[in-house]
């Protein structure tokens, strides 16, 4: 499954896009100014994006890795 098929099927179950992830994120904390806050490990990220969204572990790491800057 390509990147874009991931984010793709996390819009269609939750109607969220990486930016709206990103901007729910900061408001968390684990962003700062659209950066990953070093000291967040991608567990506490993951958990919460599992936790609050129901997303699957691949999922979830997918948005992690936009975090980072995964584009493609």
């Amino acid at each position: 499954m390509s990147f874009q098929a991931y984010l793709d099927n996390i819009k269609a179950k939750t109607g969220k896009t990486g930016d709206d992830f990103k901007k729910l994120a900061e408001k968390k904390k684990f962003l700062q100014n659209g950066e990953l806050d070093p000291k967040v490990k991608a567990g506490e990220i993951v958990n919460w994006l599992k936790e609050e969204y129901e997303l699957g572990h691949g999922h979830a790491m997918a948005i992690f890795a936009y975090f980072k800057g995964k584009r493609d």
